[in-house]
C-alpha cells in the first residue's frame, strides 16, 4: 500500500505521541505501508517545523530526525504532473505526488480543503482517524 501523509499529520505525530497521526507514523516505521514523498513535501515539512508557532512544541533533534528519516526511508517521487484541483493551491503538489506515486491513500487533517475532495484519480483522501482504522 502506498500512502502520502500531509504535513499536518506528520507534525501532529511529533506533537501528540498517542493520537492517530502518531499511530500512522509508527505503522510506516514498522513497514506496514510505503510512504511517498517528494522534494516539495520535504521542503514544506522543514519550513513548517521552523514556524514560530510549531518550533517550541517539538524538540529540534526530533524535527531533524523526522525529516532525515523520511528523506532516507520514504519512496521519493521526482517527476510530478501539473495538478490544479485543491481548494488550497499550495496543496496541489500533494495531489500530484499521489498521482505520480500511484498512492492508495492521502491522509490529511485538512477538512475544508483536501478531505472535501474525497478522491483524486486512484487515491482516496481520508482523515487520520479513518486511515488508522484500516
Amino acid at each position: 500500500m502506498r500512502v502520502v501523509l500531509d504535513t499536518n499529520i506528520l507534525i501532529s505525530a511529533l506533537i501528540i505521541q498517542t493520537g492517530n497521526p502518531a499511530a500512522i507514523y509508527r505503522a510506516w516505521r514498522e513497514g506496514r505501508y510505503t510512504l511517498l514523498t517528494c522534494a516539495q513535501h520535504l521542503d514544506e515539512l522543514s519550513a513548517t517545523l521552523r514556524k514560530p508557532s510549531i518550533a517550541p512544541l517539538i524538540k529540534p533533534y526530533k524535527a531533524g530526525a523526522l525529516v532525515n528519516e523520511i528523506r532516507k526511508l520514504a519512496l521519493v517521487v521526482s517527476a510530478l504532473p501539473s495538478v490544479w484541483r485543491s481548494p488550497d493551491p499550495t496543496d496541489d503538489f500533494l495531489l500530484a505526488l499521489c498521482e505520480a506515486g500511484s498512492a492508495n491513500y492521502l491522509v490529511t487533517g485538512d477538512k475544508s480543503g483536501l478531505l472535501a475532495l474525497e478522491r483524486h484519480k486512484g487515491t482516496e483522501i481520508v482523515s487520520a482517524r479513518r486511515f488508522a482504522g484500516l
